[in-house]
């Protein structure tokens, strides 16, 4: 969306007329994963949120999505993985776990 756009017409006209007219904006902008689910299976955090272990969402909270295409908070999903005994699976198909490339 360009600035234009939350101009109204006559705002628009005046400023075409009086071109040395500065104009302040304030973006805003909001950001969600694009996962199926809106929360970890492992842990029940938001995506939008961050894991138990981390204090702030983004990039050292990230999601990582498994073969199967469930989504999990990377510090939940590796402590899960580390924990299995065996092979570990996916916690919620049970399928074998294998990261998504």
């Amino acid at each position: 969306m360009s600035i234009c756009s939350f101009l109204t017409y006559k705002e628009l006209n005046a400023a075409k007329e009086n071109e040395s007219q500065d104009y302040t904006w304030h973006a805003v902008a909001s950001w969600t994963w694009d996962a199926q689910d809106e929360t970890c299976g492992i842990c029940r955090m938001a995506f939008d949120g961050c894991c138990p272990d981390c204090k702030l969402p983004g990039d050292d909270c990230p999601l990582i999505w498994g073969s199967c295409n469930h989504a999990f908070h990377l510090h939940c999903i590796l402590k899960w993985v580390n924990s299995q005994t065996s092979q570990a699976h996916c916690p919620m198909c049970r399928r074998e776990w294998q990261f998504k490339e």
